[in-house]
Parts: C-alpha cells; structure tokens; sequence
C-alpha cells in the first residue's frame, strides 16, 4: 500500500507501507494496552470481583429457583453455577470492551490513537489492532475467572479451556467493535459513561446469560425476540458450546455477522471525510 503524506502545501514523497510497518504498529498498540492494564491493579480486580459476586451470590439465590433441564451442550442436569458461568465470562468480554472504547475517546483527542488515526495506515487496521489489543487483556481475565470459579464446582473438561479460546477471541472482538461503534458517536467521556449503562445493561439482561431462554418466552413472546436478536444471546451460546468443546453455528454465524457490521461501521464512523467524527469536527 502506498500513501502520500500532506505538509502544508507541500506533498511528500508517497510512502509504502510493508509488512513490517503493520506489524511495528499491532505490537505497539498491544504493548501499550498492556502496560495500560498492569498499571490498573483495580482494573483486573474489578473485571473478576463483578462476575464473582453474581457467581458467589446471585447464583446461590436462584438456585432452586430457576430450574436447569438438560439442554445442549450439557448432556445431564447441572448447577445453576455452571449455567451461569459462561455468561459472566461473557460479561467480563462486555465491560472490558467498554472499558477500551472509553479509553478510546480520551486517546483520540489527547491520547496515541489522536497520532495513530492520522497515520498513512489503513484507518480499518488500527481499528483492528485497538479490538485485539482489548480482546487480549479480556482472555487473561475470563481465563483467570474461570480458573477461581473452580470453587464453585464449574468444572468443563479440559479440553474446553482450548475449545473456547477462539470463541472468546470472536466474541471479544464483537462486543469491542460495537464498543468502537458507539465510540464513534461520543465525544465527551462524560457522555459515555451514560451511554455504556444505557447498552450493557439491557443486553446483559435480555439475554441466556442468566436464564434459558424458554423461561422468558414463557413470560413474554415480545422480549424473547429481542433476546433472539440480541448479539450479547449470541456471544455467550457461542461460548457454552465451546466450553464443552460443540460449536454452535447459528451463534457462530450471528457474531461474526455483527462483528462485520459494527466494524464497518465503526471504521466508517472514524473516517473523518464521511464519518460520525468527521461531521461533529466540522459542526465545532
């Protein structure tokens, strides 16, 4: 690829990016939201303790009050902690892509990201390389709540703390894209902490994540069709299965059509000729 770069009124020289340039910025990206997170102790602590207290508390609550059959991918009755649980890791995905959007407005006014997002790089491959640098930090810390809820007797086979591994990579980057999405539209921090409550909430809730979904079509028909076309539904059936080494495909193939929706148009949003950014920059 090849990219001039504007001076003023003076066009240098076009400048070809290779291999090497693309893999200098995705390890410079991933390096930085690294550093980020060992320098945020409370970071990790909260992304464990939020998911734990609905393990430790919720779950001992509900127990006998929400009844679990045998559905797939489980092929006999199981603890209410054990459902459950799939659903927190997804949570964890959640709340950390959240997190990395936010940080994501701070840095593309004042931050790295103000830089990199003027940069003759594809403006899509930043974006990307933000979305793996955030799934990242989010696989260390479901991995480690997976590792504690062994307390509570959530115990898949082993081989479904392989299976999952690529489950989580796509669900994380799914949720990070409609964080990036919705980053897009904000500009001030302040407003995006409203918006992050508006939209974690209601998908975490509307969705399997806590209750199968044929407890809410029993209660509602209207609510369990917006559960169906939730994409949080989605990355968690996404994540059961793989637990257990199955693979669901109409889960698969929910995510990752909405991981392409919302990073088109998250990239489209960052593109400061058409997008979102671009418009708001232009009305100031």
């Amino acid at each position: 690829m090849t990219s001039t770069i504007m001076t003023g009124d003076v066009a240098l020289p076009p400048v070809r990016m290779r291999a090497r340039h693309y893999a200098r910025c995705l390890q410079g990206i991933v390096w930085r939201e690294w550093l980020r997170f060992l320098g945020q102790r409370g970071r990790f602590l909260s992304a464990l303790v939020r998911p734990l207290v609905w393990l430790g508390i919720f779950a001992a609550g509900f127990r006998l009050t929400l009844g679990i059959p045998i559905m797939p991918p489980y092929d006999t009755y199981i603890p209410y902690e054990v459902y459950v649980a799939p659903g927190l890791a997804a949570m964890i995905q959640l709340f950390n892509g959240m997190q990395s959007s936010l940080s994501m407005v701070y840095d593309r006014e004042v931050g790295s990201m103000r830089v990199l997002l003027t940069s003759p790089l594809p403006r899509w491959y930043l974006l990307t390389s933000k979305l793996l640098a955030g799934v990242a930090v989010s696989v260390l810390q479901v991995y480690a709540f997976l590792a504690i809820a062994l307390l509570w007797e959530v115990e898949p086979p082993w081989w479904g703390y392989i299976s999952v591994l690529p489950a989580l990579v796509l669900a994380g980057m799914m949720l990070g894209a409609l964080g990036l999405l919705l980053s897009s539209t904000i500009r001030q921090l302040e407003n995006f902490a409203g918006v992050m409550n508006f939209v974690i909430f209601p998908m975490f809730f509307a969705s399997s994540a806590l209750y199968p979904l044929w407890h809410v079509k029993d209660a509602s028909l209207w609510l369990w069709y917006a559960c169906e076309i939730n994409p949080f539904t989605h990355a968690v059936e996404l994540i059961r299965f793989a637990l257990y080494g199955r693979i669901s495909w109409v889960s698969t193939s929910a995510v990752l059509g909405y991981l392409v929706a919302f990073l088109v148009l998250a990239v489209w949003g960052y593109d400061p000729a058409r997008g979102l950014v671009g418009r708001r920059g232009r009305a100031e």
